[in-house]
C-alpha cells in the first residue's frame, strides 16, 4: 500500500509518534507500506518554522532529508499537473499546502494520512 503523509502526520511521526492514531502507527510500521511525503511538506514546514508557528521543528528543517530516510519515506515531487489541479480547485479552501497535497493524492491515487477535516472539501481518501 502507498500512502501520502500530511505535514502534521510527518511531524508527529518524527517528533511525537504517540499523537498518531493506532491505525496509522500500525500502517507506518508495516514494511510493505510505501510512505510518501510531498516536496510541498518541506516548503510548509520551513515556512511555518520561519513564521514561528513550528518552533519545535528546527531540527526537522535542518536535517530534513535525514529525517525522511529515518522514516523510510520517499519524497514525491510537485508536477505541473499537481500544481494546475491544486490551483484549479473550485472550493474556497485557501491553504496552498492542503490544496497541493489534495491534488497529489487525487492524481496519484494515493490515500492521504491526515486527521485534518479540511480535506473533506476535496475528493481524497483519508486514512486516520
Amino acid at each position: 500500500m502507498r500512502v501520502l503523509l500530511d505535514t502534521h502526520a510527518l511531524l508527529w511521526l518524527l517528533l511525537e509518534p504517540a499523537k498518531l492514531s493506532k491505525r496509522v502507527r500500525r500502517l507506518l510500521s508495516d514494511t510493505s507500506t510505501e510512505v510518501l511525503v510531498s516536496s510541498a511538506t518541506a516548503w510548509e514546514i520551513a515556512t511555518k518554522h520561519r513564521l514561528g508557528k513550528l518552533e519545535h521543528a528546527a531540527d526537522v528543517v535542518r536535517g530534513y532529508a535525514d529525517h525522511l530516510r529515518t522514516a523510510l519515506a520517499t519524497e514525491i515531487s510537485i508536477s505541473s499537473a499537481h500544481a494546475l489541479l491544486a490551483g484549479g480547485f473550485k472550493n474556497a479552501h485557501k491553504d496552498p499546502f492542503d490544496r497541493l497535497l489534495a491534488s497529489q493524492s487525487i492524481l496519484e491515487g494515493i490515500p492521504l494520512v491526515s486527521n485534518d477535516r479540511a480535506f473533506d472539501e476535496f475528493s481524497v481518501t483519508l486514512l486516520w
